[in-house]
C-alpha cells in the first residue's frame, strides 16, 4: 500500500505534496514517519511531509517526544506493510 502524496487517487488532494509545516506551502521533498506509542500500536505509522528548510525542525519536534522513526527521501517513499500482511 502507498500513500497518494500527489494526489492521483480519486478524493485525493490535488497537486504536488507540500510541507506539513503550519503556513508553509513549499514543496515537499522528506516524508517524516512517525508514531505516538502512547496511541498507537507498534506497526502503526503515520507521515509528515517536509521541505528542505522544515525537515530538521520538524524532525526535532517528533524527535523529543520519542515519535519520529525515520526519515526518508519523498522520492524513495513507498508505505512499508505492516507486519505481518
Amino acid at each position: 500500500m502507498s500513500i497518494d502524496f500527489f494526489g492521483t487517487a480519486a478524493g485525493g488532494p490535488s497537486g504536488p505534496p507540500v510541507c506539513s509545516a503550519k503556513g508553509c506551502q513549499a514543496a515537499a521533498a522528506w516524508v517524516l514517519v512517525w508514531n505516538n506509542p502512547k496511541l498507537h500500536t507498534p506497526e502503526r505509522r503515520k507521515t509528515w511531509l517536509a521541505c528542505a528548510e522544515h525537515r530538521e525542525h520538524l524532525s526535532q519536534f517528533l524527535g523529543v517526544r520519542g515519535f519520529l522513526r525515520e526519515v526518508v527521501d519523498l522520492a524513495d517513499w513507498t508505505e512499508r506493510p505492516a507486519e505481518g500482511s
